[in-house]
């Protein structure tokens, strides 16, 4: 069993929230020629066989307000044996106790819910679906004093990131 199988004890949000950070630590594997890179966007996978994980991933490419102490601000669309579009934010600090989030992408505003240092949606299909028809995506949550956050993220390279993972995850 890959590495994940030993952490099956753990929440699903908890292994969620290591994902990007384990993937990065122990050499993904790249999706494609390109080294993975599809315009704004990065594709890899990690593990192999029923274990093996599909992401694609995205920084943050402005944050209000912008914090020197803040990490790493991401958005990741995973998927994997038996779980299909799970959408996260990684904001780079740990949310306030039931602090919600929304991703707006056009028009459109998508409501996540928070745990610990990690946002996600249960609508990840609809998500998905308008990351491939927009441009962006601005993210609004609650920052660690309280006060409003807003992080933008680009979805050009998306379509095809996603297209690289569902095909090295059908």
């Amino acid at each position: 069993m890959g590495y994940l199988g030993g952490m099956k004890h753990l929440p699903l949000a908890a292994v969620l929230a290591l994902l990007p950070a384990l993937a990065l630590a122990d050499s993904p594997a790249p999706l494609g020629a390109n080294g993975g890179k599809y315009g704004d966007w990065t594709a890899a996978t990690y593990g192999t066989g029923a274990a093996k994980i599909c992401y694609a991933f995205t920084t943050a490419q402005s944050s209000k307000p912008d914090w020197k102490s803040r990490g790493k601000v991401m958005l990741t669309v995973t998927e994997r044996q038996g779980s299909r579009d799970e959408v996260t934010l990684t904001p780079g600090y740990t949310y306030l106790k039931a602090a919600t989030v929304s991703l707006k992408i056009g028009t459109t505003p998508f409501a996540f819910y928070t745990q610990g240092a990690n946002a996600f949606t249960t609508s990840g299909g609809a998500v998905v679906t308008a990351f491939k028809a927009g441009d962006a995506v601005e993210a609004t949550g609650t920052g660690p004093h309280g006060h409003p956050v807003v992080d933008s993220f680009s979805l050009t390279g998306f379509s095809a990131a996603y297209k690289a993972i569902n095909a090295a995850c059908p």
